[in-house]
């Protein structure tokens, strides 16, 4: 790779603008505009490694997901990768938001309905273990609901098929999950620190599709399969879970467990879902 290589360098190539024109039509223009400006808003970003930005944004678009952070629902975040003489190299983490979660599930047709709340002091009722069922009594004045803690959060779906599920997390086993899963958040900064609320809300949506939702669902699963990891190749969704140890032994045997799942009668998903993202290998890059 050019080592004069920058972001904007990169995206302003005729091959890049050409490929994501292929993938987003006449909005591709403002796609690369957006992620010219978040990169330009955050100095490691503006300087992270710029293949790696175009894969995840790549990514982005082939779940035509925006990369407005203000919009929420997706993300291109800088993250220090160790490398193996010890240095670190700055590169591109990509994060699907809660809201990003929320849309793909939606976009399948077979949600009739997807949401996450925070739970306040008071709020949940009852939890019966066998039957996985929770009650909660919703505070319903506003003004009087904000002067309540925060305890939990929940998420809720519903198949169009009546098929339904609730996941919740207590706020002591998210911040758990932060700590087991994001080495920023031990470090003291990252998402997780920056806007906890927001992971949160983006933690039990994730986690109640990932254990709940069909897995047939394969715009689902690449999102779940891509979230918070480096993409190596958007084309072949092959990822690098740098945040943690952990977190890469748990996402490669769920991603191996996806493609066998997806193999046979669903595997012309996967290729609708990607074929995207199939043109032409960008030379020097």
């Amino acid at each position: 790779m050019n080592n004069q290589l920058t972001v904007r360098s990169l995206f302003d190539r005729e091959d890049v603008r050409a490929k994501f024109k292929e993938m987003l039509g006449k909005r591709a223009p403002q796609f690369i505009t957006s992620v010219l400006q978040v990169t330009s808003q955050n100095s490691l970003l503006a300087n992270a490694d710029p293949v790696s930005v175009y894969q995840s944004a790549v990514l982005a678009a082939t779940l035509d997901l925006p990369l407005n952070p203000n919009l929420g629902f997706a993300y291109i975040v800088p993250y220090n990768k160790k490398q193996p003489d010890g240095s670190h190299k700055c590169v591109a983490q990509f994060q699907v938001g809660a809201k990003g979660f929320k849309q793909l599930a939606l976009r399948t047709g077979h949600f009739k309905t997807i949401h996450e709340s925070d739970v306040r002091e008071g709020e949940m009722k009852s939890y019966d273990r066998l039957t996985g069922n929770i009650h909660f009594n919703w505070i319903q004045d506003d003004k009087e609901r904000e002067r309540m803690p925060v305890v939990g959060y929940v998420s809720y779906f519903e198949l169009k098929d009546g098929y339904s599920q609730t996941f919740y997390m207590p706020i002591e086993k998210l911040k758990e999950h932060a700590e087991k899963y994001s080495q920023t958040y031990k470090r003291g900064y990252g998402m997780w620190i920056d806007d906890f609320d927001a992971m949160c809300r983006k933690t039990v949506t994730k986690l109640n599709l990932s254990k709940n939702a069909p897995l047939s669902l394969s715009i689902i699963q690449l999102a779940l399969t891509a979230d918070q990891a480096v993409i190596n190749d958007a084309e072949t969704v092959d990822v690098d879970y740098v945040d943690n140890d952990i977190e890469k032994v748990d996402k490669v045997k769920e991603r191996k467990a996806i493609v066998e799942q997806l193999e046979g009668e669903v595997a012309a998903d996967i290729t609708e879902v990607t074929k995207q993202v199939k043109a032409k290998k960008l030379n020097n890059v």
